[in-house]
């Protein structure tokens, strides 16, 4: 029974040290979406951070523009924490005048409430993002999230800014699940926890097993009590048998023993 103390003891010691290491997580499944490829207007020069500040506005969607993302060979959408990610998008003017693409930003959400924002992403600008009328280009977006970003699935909300006459206007162009997993391996902390829980859990079934049958041999191995007594016999019933063959018998055989 010490032992089997000892075990729970490491057992719900090895629970306090790795339950902060598990994260329930929500999965969710969304189509992924196609783009289309064309001749760009020029070539796109990439500012990088140093983007025209336009507060936490945020600006209606022109009339006639289509945007489209794709994450190019990573249709899973799984990100890996403080790696670079891409993402490319896709922008068609269908309008009558040219626009001039600004700048692309995105967030990550938790995915059941969008109000709560987990990080503001690197807001990447363009200092050469002109598409004509009737014409469609693509933006390559790189973006990467933060290392310490525990793994799980969350929302990633992406918007295009681009100016059209002088006028600020901005698209959504994804809005949906995206995968996080760590870097350096194929397991996860969580997956260690589950994995060291489950082989504890064993551990313990088989102890207890273990003791209930060292328990039941114990009980058949222990031999029948029998109670050994003396024979007593009733002066009673002996006095109807006075003078059978029955009390001839024993007197006889009494007699030849002396």
């Amino acid at each position: 029974m010490a032992s089997i103390d000892k075990i729970w003891v490491f057992a719900l010691a090895l629970l306090l040290l790795a339950s902060p290491l598990l994260q329930v997580a929500r999965s969710q499944s969304d189509s992924d979406d196609a783009v289309e490829t064309a001749e760009e207007s020029s070539d796109i020069g990439i500012v990088g951070d140093d983007v025209q500040d336009f507060g936490d506005g945020t600006f209606p969607s022109a009339p006639g523009i289509d945007t489209i993302s794709v994450f190019p060979k990573n249709s899973a959408r799984l990100i890996t924490a403080g790696e670079e990610s891409e993402l490319l998008v896709g922008v068609k003017n269908d309008g009558d005048s040219s626009l001039n693409v600004i700048a692309i930003k995105a967030s990550i959400h938790l995915p059941f409430d969008h109000r709560l924002l987990v990080q503001n992403l690197t807001s990447q600008g363009f200092n050469n993002g002109s598409v004509p009328a009737s014409a469609q280009a693509t933006f390559p977006y790189l973006f990467a999230v933060s290392k310490f970003l525990q793994p799980g699935t969350f929302d990633l909300v992406g918007t295009i800014i681009y100016e059209i006459d002088d006028h600020p206007f901005q698209s959504t162009f994804f809005n949906g699940t995206v995968e996080v997993v760590e870097s350096g391996g194929f397991l996860s902390m969580e997956s260690v926890f589950l994995v060291t829980l489950g082989v504890a859990l064993l551990i313990l079934l088989g102890l207890w097993i273990h003791g209930q049958i060292q328990h039941l041999s114990k009980k058949t191995k222990r031999a029948p009590k029998v109670e050994v007594g003396t024979r007593t016999t009733d002066a009673s019933t002996d006095e109807w048998l006075q003078g059978t063959a029955y009390t001839q018998s024993l007197s006889s055989k009494s007699k030849k023993k002396k």
